[in-house]
C-alpha cells in the first residue's frame, strides 16, 4: 500500500506538471532565476542611412604603425593585417593621427624644427604606412601638423606622405588634433602650451584656412574636435571650409583626469555602461550629423574607445568594454554617423591588440573590446538597415536588428546585468525557418580574458578564430525566436 500510495503521488506530481506545462504560454519561463520572459517585436527600417561600406575603421598613432605592422615595410606583421581584415573587410578607412599628429614633422630644409615636435617622420615610417595600405586596400586619413602654426612645415609634410603612400590610397588630409585643447595643454615637449589664452575657434577656424591652402588638392578633414562644446561650430566650419569633404569629430566615454569618482565620465565599469556613455555619446554629435549631411559631407568619430586620460586596466581592459563597443557603434549608426574608427596604440590603456616577437614569427593578445567590433562587424555588414524595435525599455538590456541587402534578419541582445534574461524575438513578416545564435561570452563582466564569441577566440598566431564554432538553433514558436541570454553577455540571432 505504502508503495501504491507513493506510485499514486508519483502520478498526480507529473500530471501537476504537465497542467503546469500546458497552462503556461509558449516561452514562458519555469526558471526561478529567469524574470518575466520579455517580448521584443522588429518592425519595418528606421528613418537612419544603410550601413555605409567602410563604416567600421581603426585610427593609428604614427608611431604605432611600425610598432604594429613591424619594422619593415615588405614583411608586414600577418596578425595584425588579420586582426584589421576581421572587422573591416575589403577597402577599410584607417586614420593615421592622434597625439602625434602636432608632435609629428618632416625635416624639411630651410625649416627650423617646430619646439613641439617630438617625432620625425622618415622614410621608412612612410613606407610601412604605404605598404600596409596597399596590403589592405585602404583608404588613409592622414593627420597634418596644424599647432606648428606654419604652411611650410605642413604643406611639406603632407607632400612627404603622398608621395610615398600614393595619391589614391590618400582619402583625406586632416588638418590638426584637438585644436580647442591647444591653449590648454603642453605643446608636445615644448614647456608651454601651442596657442595663447585667447584662443577660440574663430583662431582655429583662420589658421585653418591658411594652412590648408597651402596643402596639397586633395580633399580635406577636420575640425577633429574632441570637446562637445565645440560641436556645434560644425556647420560654421564645413561652410568656412569647402575643401573639407570629411567631418571628424572624437568621442571617448571616460576620463580620469580633472574627474572626481562620482561623475559619470569617471572611469567605472557600471559608469561605461550607463546610457549617457553610449546613447549619449551619440546624442552628442547629432546635430553635427545633420549639419554635415546638409552639405553632403561625410562625419566620422575616427577617434573613439572607452579612455581618454588615466589608466585604468580594470575597466578598459574588462568584458564590460566588449559590450560597451558592440553598443556605442550601433549608437553612432542610429544618428547617421558615417564612421568610426576605434584608436589603438601599443602602450594606451584601452589597446585593442599587443604583438610579440616569437623565434621570428608573430603573436597577438586581443583584448576583449576587439570581440564587441567582430561581432559588430557580423551584426552590422555594409548596406544592412537598423529597423525598428518595439518593446524596449528594459533597464540593463540593449536590444538591436538589421536587415542586410540580401534579407538576413539579424538581431543583437546585450544583457549588462547580472540576471539571464529570456526574450521572445517577434520577427517581421516574411521571417521564417529556425534562426541561428551565437554568444559573445567571457567569465563576468569584469573578466580581463577567456573572452569567447560562438566558443571561439582569436588565435595568437593567426588573429583568425579558432576552436569548435558553438551556435545553436532557435525554432520559430507561436510567441517567435525564443531564447536566453545569460547575465553579462551578448547573443546574435540570424534568420535567413
Amino acid at each position: 500500500m505504502a508503495m501504491l500510495r507513493a506510485i499514486g503521488a508519483l502520478g498526480l506530481a507529473l500530471l501537476g506538471a504537465a497542467l503546469l506545462a500546458v497552462a503556461l504560454p509558449a516561452g514562458a519561463s519555469t526558471r526561478p532565476d529567469l524574470p518575466k520572459t520579455i517580448t521584443i517585436t522588429v518592425g519595418a527600417p528606421a528613418s537612419s542611412q544603410p550601413i555605409p561600406a567602410g563604416f567600421l575603421g581603426l585610427s593609428f598613432e604614427y608611431w604605432a604603425v611600425p610598432d604594429y605592422a613591424g619594422p619593415n615595410p615588405r614583411r608586414l606583421n600577418p596578425v595584425f593585417l588579420q586582426l584589421i581584415r576581421n572587422l573591416t573587410g575589403p577597402a577599410p578607412v584607417l586614420r593615421i593621427g592622434g597625439d602625434t599628429t602636432d608632435d609629428t614633422w618632416w625635416p624639411t630644409a630651410g625649416a627650423r624644427k617646430p619646439a613641439g615636435i617630438v617625432y620625425s617622420l622618415t622614410r621608412g615610417w612612410i613606407a610601412t604606412i604605404g605598404a600596409l595600405a596597399n596590403k589592405l586596400g585602404a583608404r588613409l586619413i592622414l593627420g597634418i601638423d596644424l599647432e606648428a602654426d606654419s604652411s611650410q612645415v605642413a604643406a611639406a609634410e603632407a607632400r612627404a606622405l603622398i608621395a610615398g603612400i600614393g595619391r589614391q590610397r590618400v582619402e583625406a588630409l586632416e588638418l590638426g588634433n584637438e585644436p580647442e585643447l591647444y591653449n590648454a595643454f603642453e605643446w608636445g615637449f615644448s614647456g608651454a602650451p601651442g596657442r595663447p589664452a585667447g584662443w577660440d575657434f574663430a583662431g582655429f577656424d583662420g589658421d585653418f584656412a591658411r594652412i590648408g591652402a597651402a596643402l596639397p588638392h586633395v580633399p580635406l578633414a577636420g575640425p577633429v574636435v574632441g570637446q562637445p562644446n565645440w560641436f556645434g561650430y560644425t556647420g560654421r566650419f564645413l561652410s568656412d571650409q569647402p575643401r573639407v569633404r570629411i567631418a571628424t569629430l572624437h568621442r571617448y566615454p571616460l576620463q580620469q583626469c580633472f574627474l572626481q569618482p562620482t561623475q559619470i565620465k569617471y572611469p567605472s565599469i557600471t559608469h561605461l555602461l550607463a546610457p549617457a556613455n553610449s546613447r549619449g555619446l551619440a546624442d552628442s554629435v547629432a546635430k553635427s550629423v545633420i549639419a554635415a549631411h546638409a552639405r553632403h559631407d561625410t562625419l566620422r568619430i575616427d577617434e573613439m574607445n572607452t579612455l581618454s586620460c588615466g589608466v585604468v586596466p580594470s575597466v578598459t581592459d574588462s568584458f564590460a568594454s566588449a559590450l560597451w563597443s558592440l553598443d556605442a557603434l550601433f549608437e553612432m549608426a542610429r544618428v547617421g554617423v558615417d564612421g568610426v574608427n576605434l584608436h589603438s596604440y601599443p602602450g594606451a590603456s584601452s589597446q585593442l591588440f599587443t604583438f610579440t616577437r616569437l623565434h621570428g614569427g608573430w603573436r597577438a593578445v586581443v583584448e576583449p573590446a576587439y570581440y564587441g567590433l567582430a561581432l559588430f562587424a557580423q551584426a552590422a555588414p555594409p548596406g544592412a538597415r537598423l529597423l525598428k524595435l518595439a518593446g524596449t525599455g528594459v533597464p540593463g538590456i540593449k536590444l538591436w536588428a538589421t536587415r542586410a541587402p540580401g534579407g538576413t534578419l539579424r538581431v543583437v541582445v546585450i544583457n549588462e546585468g547580472a540576471r539571464a534574461r529570456r526574450l521572445a524575438v517577434r520577427a517581421p513578416a516574411g521571417a521564417a525557418g529556425p534562426g541561428a545564435l551565437e554568444r559573445l561570452e567571457a567569465p563576468g563582466i569584469t573578466a580581463t580574458g577567456r573572452v569567447t564569441l560562438a566558443g571561439q577566440h582569436f588565435g595568437a598566431a593567426t588573429g583568425r578564430l579558432v576552436g569548435a564554432r558553438r551556435t545553436s538553433t532557435v525554432a520559430l514558436s507561436r510567441d517567435g525566436y525564443v531564447f536566453e541570454v545569460p547575465a553579462a553577455s551578448a547573443a546574435l540571432l540570424t534568420v535567413g
